[in-house]
């Protein structure tokens, strides 16, 4: 993998499970979606995809690697989306107390008893100081179950640099999403993704009006290939492949198609509770 010679900063990833995981970024922690509730979960989902009770449970086999109270000091929680139970539960709301809190516009009025919560467009640009440095955090647009909001998120600061024709170095966290052609382009024309901190996992939901009985949403790792070329991204550190049942590609077969389709070299994968060194 090559990464930018004016891209001066270290970044590392703990993943704690799901799309839950510590960004460190010279010192100021940022963390994704936070999920904390203990394993076994079984959640009744039916009604809100439009089947019957009991039909359909979100069930979570696998609790997070580093309990709610072994958590360092968080500057930023960085909130795809606030209404499903694998992407916040209840636990993980103890994390929103007295931070701040960035997510869809929708989730910051759900949350709205959070005072430091704030809500961010699509490629809107909002801008923070954290860790004494002037960070630019950018929303980024998500597909995910139809009718909800879910964002994902750019992170720049200074010493990340720019590419050669001036286009901003930052960290990517996708959010939950499938493959956007569209929007990955234009990311590219505008950035330059060095880290993309990719959900995954091809989550599956059944779905009565799908010709085939089923609704992809978030990618896969053929989708995560395709995004990783179109974006010209330096790393994919994959995540959110594990601990549920409506996951249906783990990390065998996400390594198997990533050797597959060349990415073998741009991949860092995390390892469950331990810090990595991505850049």
């Amino acid at each position: 993998m090559t990464i930018p010679e004016n891209f001066n900063s270290k970044v590392t990833i703990t993943h704690i499970t799901t799309a839950t995981a510590i960004v460190d970024i010279d010192g100021v922690k940022f963390i994704t979606d936070p999920i904390f509730d203990d394993a076994p979960q079984s959640h009744d989902r039916s009604q809100a995809i439009g089947l019957k009770p009991g039909e359909f449970f979100l069930t979570m086999q696998e609790g997070p690697a580093i309990p709610i109270r072994q958590i360092p000091i968080i500057d930023c929680v960085l909130l795809s989306h606030e209404d499903h139970v694998d992407n916040l539960d209840e636990t993980g709301r103890q994390l929103l107390i007295g931070r701040r809190v960035i997510t869809t516009p929708d989730g910051a009025k759900n949350l709205s008893d959070y005072p430091g919560t704030c809500a961010i467009e699509p490629w809107q640009t909002l801008k923070f100081r954290l860790g004494g440095e002037e960070w630019s955090i950018t929303g980024v647009p998500c597909v995910h179950v139809p009718g909800g909001q879910v964002t994902g998120f750019l992170l720049h600061k200074k010493s990340f640099g720019n590419s050669p024709d001036g286009r901003p170095n930052v960290v990517y966290f996708t959010g939950d999403t499938v493959f956007m052609e569209d929007e990955f382009r234009k990311l590219r024309e505008r950035y330059h993704v060095v880290v993309a901190l990719t959900n995954l996992g091809q989550a599956m939901l059944p779905s009565p009006k799908s010709p085939t009985g089923f609704l992809k949403i978030t990618m896969g790792g053929e989708d995560a290939v395709r995004m990783i070329e179109v974006l010209e991204a330096d790393i994919l550190v994959p995540m959110h492949f594990e601990s549920w049942t409506h996951f249906t590609q783990d990390g065998k077969a996400l390594e198997e198609i990533f050797t597959f389709g060349g990415l073998g070299n741009k991949v860092k994968w995390l390892s469950s509770g331990k810090e990595v060194n991505v850049v």
